[in-house]
């Protein structure tokens, strides 16, 4: 009886320890970790936020979620206290053993990524249905209430410096003032929204000094009327391409456009679509890295939360330079000087052209993943599959951004002139990133 005893003791035990194994390669699987990025990212794009607003939701849960691993692990990542505007150090006493690191990352991911911008309870469905796996698998209460307990504090301590940026404040700010001016930006076609933003390079960058720290060139001077000057040359070009695009470039484009919600007209009737958007898109891109470069759980939240700052400081670097010149789409000039039933081939975003948002984030992006793995890191992107858009394979990050370039151009809502600036700007962007915040270790 005392050996059947001992031997269903033994078997308990194993399968105990079974249980929690289970429990580990569930939530210590960096594939979650994507998903629950993913997860996100399809909650922005439900609820119609701008790009730049985007970023900003991508940054700040990026952000909680990488200091919990540098909270975990401070031999192996540096906290970005001390190193983003206004973030100060987040003292926290001894984590507590029972704490499950990655179980807290995705709590804490998640718990920002919804306070920051979204009603409350927008990922809890999600979270719940990681739970009740976890559970399923072994996680007992102890783990998950301690595992909550780091992420909620860390969580906390973001969200409060979050309200700090200036975000709230500028929701009231003055509107874009529309004028007659020749050349100045004029709302567009066909839903002729209202200017995007105006004051997005007022909010509080992370690593940029300032959101004019890189003040490009102004951009060619408005002029229709003399068909040698350069800003004639770039209507000239934009329309010429758009009028004779390949199937090719038409497929660049369109895998590019990530347009977060686009108006489509047919006859009397509008409705509605919804994609990623370009932040969006560089946040799938993470992933698809980190899964064909086999990160480890740690390794690829420290890539999203690199990459979520670039993409954050680009967009408020771009968005200064839009409204400084205030410049007007090509679909307006060519509309009004050359042929009144022109279009682009995409549909033309409701803010100024100069510069070009998409080239910016994207060459900043590029930046923060070659540092991260490296250049000449091929990959195939599938982001738009799930939009019926194909595939496109890149030798590099930097060739994808310098795809982006042209892609925008084929679109027709972006000079190339503006594009070729836009690239160079957003590396600087991402260089100054790179050089000036110690992550990894």
């Amino acid at each position: 009886m005392k050996k059947l005893l001992g031997g269903l003791i033994l078997f308990i035990c194993i399968q105990s320890c079974k249980q929690s194994t289970e429990y580990k390669n569930f939530l210590h699987d960096p594939a979650l970790f994507s998903h629950t990025v993913h997860e996100l990212n399809t909650v922005v794009m439900g609820n119609n936020f701008p790009p730049m607003v985007a970023s900003r939701n991508y940054a700040y849960a990026a952000i909680a979620a990488y200091e919990v691993i540098a909270a975990a692990y401070p031999d192996q990542y540096t906290s970005l206290g001390g190193q983003l505007k206004g973030l100060q150090q987040h003292n926290i006493s001894a984590i507590d053993a029972e704490a499950d690191i990655e179980l807290a990352t995705l709590l804490a991911y998640m718990k920002v990524g919804e306070s920051v911008t979204f009603p409350e309870g927008s990922m809890k469905l999600y979270e719940d249905s990681i739970l009740q796996v976890a559970r399923d698998k072994g996680l007992s209460r102890k783990i998950e209430e301690a595992s909550r307990k780091l992420a909620d504090s860390i969580s906390m301590h973001i969200i409060r410096w979050s309200k700090k940026d200036n975000y709230l404040e500028t929701r009231g700010a003055e509107k874009y003032a529309v004028k007659k001016i020749p050349g100045r930006w004029v709302p567009t076609p066909p839903m002729y929204a209202t200017a995007v933003e105006p004051h997005w390079h007022e909010i509080r960058p992370l690593v940029i000094d300032s959101a004019g720290i890189f003040d490009p060139p102004p951009p060619p001077v408005f002029n229709m009327s003399d068909k040698e000057s350069k800003y004639y040359q770039e209507v000239i070009a934009i329309k010429n391409a758009i009028d004779s695009l390949t199937p090719e470039q038409k497929h660049i484009a369109e895998f590019w456009d990530d347009n977060p919600f686009k108006m489509n007209v047919t006859g009397h009737v509008m409705f509605g679509s919804k994609k990623f958007s370009p932040s969006g898109h560089w946040m799938s891109i993470v992933g698809i890295a980190g899964k064909k470069a086999n990160a480890d759980f740690a390794t690829h939240v420290y890539a999203v939360a690199k990459t979520s700052i670039a993409l954050f400081d680009a967009f408020i670097q771009s968005w200064y330079v839009k409204y400084k010149y205030n410049t007007a789409r090509p679909e307006t000039i060519i509309n009004e000087y050359i042929d009144p039933n022109w279009r682009p081939y995409l549909q033309t975003p409701a803010f100024p052209e100069y510069t070009c948002g998409h080239s910016t984030i994207s060459s900043a992006a590029a930046e923060a993943l070659t540092s991260v793995f490296g250049d000449n890191f091929a990959y195939t992107d599938s982001t738009e599959l799930e939009f019926g858009i194909p595939n496109r394979s890149f030798k590099s990050f930097r060739h994808a951004a310098e795809e982006n370039n042209w892609a925008r151009f084929y679109g027709g809502i972006h000079f190339h002139n503006s594009c070729i600036v836009s690239t160079d700007l957003g590396q600087r962007v991402g260089r100054l990133i790179v050089d000036r915040l110690k992550m990894k270790k």
